[in-house]
Formats: C-alpha cells, structure tokens, sequence
C-alpha cells in the first residue's frame, strides 16, 4: 500500500506520535554513552535517525528500505521508529524515485532516497542531470533542492556487474551536484547530517566494503557536535583531511582507496619511507588548498582511486594538482585506479582494484633518484 505523503506544513502535525516514539527508543539507549566500536552501516543509520528527529521534513524512502531495513541495513528500525510516513518502500523505478523526491524537495521536504546499488541509479540519470542539478540554476536561485541521493558504491564485496561501478565520476562532472563520499565511521555520520542539512542535492557515496569497517566512535558526541556546528553556521563541508602525516610523497585517495594508501604508507613506513595520506572526503566541491599544501610539502604525489582511470576524478585531480603546484613537483604525478575494462567476476576483482603492491610500485616510480 503506498503511503500518504504530507507537505512540510502538514509534517509537524502529523508526526507527532512518531516523533514520540523516537524519543522513547532515544531514550532506551541513552545509556550506551562515550566512545564505542561502532560500524560505518551504524553510523549512517543514527545519522539517518538523528536526522529526521531533528527535523520532521526529513524523510527517507527507496527500494527496501522500510521493514526489511535496505539491502546493507542502513535503514534498519526508522520505519518502527518513525512511522510507514518518514520511511518507506517504493517500486523498483528508480527514475520515479528521483521524480517524486525532486517534487518533495521544491515543495519544502527534505528527502533522502537510496539506489539500492551503484548501477541500479542509471535509469534515474535523466532525472538527476536534468532536473536536481539544474533545478536552482534554472528558476534563478528561487527554487532549492534540499535532497541527498545515497548511493553505495564500489567493489570489494564479490559482487557482479551492476553491484560494484564506481560512478562517482559521472555525478563529479555534473554541475550542480555535491559529491560526498567517506572513508571512516565518524565521517560517514558527520558528512550525512551535512548533506541532509544542505539545501543544495547531494550525490552521497558510499563505499559498501566499509559498510563493516570499525571505529572507536562516540556518536553521541558527534550528534552534539553537529547540533553546535549547526547553530554557529559552521561545517567541515568540502574540506580534505590528513589521515596520515608524512614527508616523503603524497597518496591523495577518496572513499574506499582510503585504507588501501593507509595500509601502503603503513608498509612503506617499514622500509624507511615517510608518506602522507589524504583523504579526500569531497570530491565536488574539491579542496585545493589541503591537497595542494601536503603535494608541495612532499613534492610527489600518487592518486589512488577503484574508478577507471580514464576520463575520471582521479585525472581531473591529478590535473588540478599540476596546474598549481606544478613548479614543486620532483616528479610526475601518478595514479593507480582500476583498469578501463568493465567491472570483472567476483573471482578477478582483487586483481583490479588498486591495492599495496600497486601503490608501492607507483612510489617507487617517482624518480628518487634525482
């Protein structure tokens, strides 16, 4: 049965029960405070919730993501929680999905929809380049589109064709489009509450074999944080980080390359060689000025991405890099992606996706000896 959507003047009244019954399941796990092992699917979950208990025009729905709790669980509970009018299924028409979010989103919603996976978002392209990207620009900046589009992506989970596309680059080259995508548990909950509070549609990527990956996080704090940034006006929106400080060589990687060139330094480390890691974190917009700082500290440099290498976000970044630190530089830029081939069986996947010795071997090329 399709459930009845509200406007955003209606939400307020009629969420009122479900809102209570949140508070109450808030208040059950009140007890699990400080920093816990927390999964990256548990930080996107409680951002999910913390979201939509913030804000009753957040609402999430998709293929499966209402009592089954969406094929990797990200959405597991916010039906019971909040009720079949803030999460719930739709048909598998992911263009329509798209449509009905866009009306939502020029109507004062807030929604979050989810491609169940990466290639499952294509027959909603025509919807996302035409209309969420374009939609403020064409009514001259008088209609926003505040919606996230999550979209688990990438390989490393076995899976076929059509599961594991790194699309990332098609959304890149869109304007009008953020481009999020996290590395770590702590990002994925801070940079999903951004997204969702942007008043500007967001393409979230998630990388799907970090799903499992643990920290030691405290969610509650970063909820906290979240609710202080807000209130100031302040974020961490589009800025890279340092995940590992070095002075040798650069390795600039995003979303699931990130503990592939953190484990690479770590290995480079025992053999006397010092590399700084960068995680990307937002590829649109881009952070230049992090990038840029750490490649003329080091003077080398290596993107690390599972996209094909052609025509990608790892070219445009090395482009970037060279245009302005071009006269630091000791040597050429180097990329290890994955090849230009279509995303193999799950039995040949580890010979295409970038990994330790891949990286190592595009250290070792940048010209030492000079």
């Amino acid at each position: 049965m399709s459930p009845t959507i509200t406007t955003s003047s209606e939400a307020n009244g009629n969420v009122s029960a479900a809102t209570a019954r949140a508070a109450a399941s808030a208040a059950s796990v009140a007890e699990a405070s400080g920093p816990q092992a927390v999964t990256m699917a548990k930080a996107l979950n409680t951002a999910l919730a913390d979201a939509m208990h913030a804000d009753p025009s957040v609402l999430v729905f998709g293929e499966d993501v209402g009592l089954l709790g969406g094929v990797f669980r990200i959405t597991d509970g916010l039906t019971r929680t909040f009720g079949e009018q803030r999460c719930f299924d739709t048909p598998l028409a992911e263009s329509g999905i798209v449509g009905m979010a866009v009306g939502m989103a020029m109507n004062g919603m807030r929604p979050v929809v989810e491609m169940q996976f990466d290639a499952f978002a294509y027959p909603a392209f025509q919807q996302i380049v035409s209309h969420v990207a374009k939609m403020h620009n064409r009514t001259r900046g008088l209609v926003k589109l505040p919606m996230v589009i999550r979209v688990p992506y990438a390989g490393g989970i076995g899976g076929v064709e059509h599961h594991c596309d790194s699309s990332e680059s098609y959304y890149a080259h869109t304007a009008g489009l953020k481009v999020f995508t996290p590395a770590t548990v702590a990002d994925s909950y801070r940079m999903l509450r951004e997204a969702i509070d942007s008043d500007d549609p967001v393409m979230f990527m998630e990388p799907k074999k970090l799903y499992w990956s643990k920290d030691l996080v405290d969610l509650e704090d970063l909820g906290a944080q979240h609710a202080a940034n807000a209130a100031a006006g302040t974020s961490s929106e589009g800025r890279a980080a340092v995940a590992r400080p070095g002075t040798d060589a650069t390795l600039i990687a995003y979303g699931p390359s990130v503990p592939t060139a953190l484990a690479a330094a770590a290995a480079a480390a025992e053999e006397g060689r010092s590399l700084e890691v960068i995680d990307v974190r937002s590829i649109v917009p881009f952070d230049d000025e992090t990038v840029c700082a750490s490649v003329r500290k080091t003077g080398r440099a290596v993107v690390i991405a599972e996209a094909h290498g052609f025509a990608s976000v790892s070219s445009e970044i090395v482009a970037r890099v060279q245009e302005r630190c071009f006269h630091y530089l000791a040597a050429p830029i180097r990329r290890v992606t994955g090849f230009d081939v279509p995303y193999p069986a799950p039995k040949l996947e580890h010979y295409y996706l970038p990994g330790v010795d891949r990286i190592l071997d595009a250290v070792d090329d940048l010209q030492w000896e000079n």
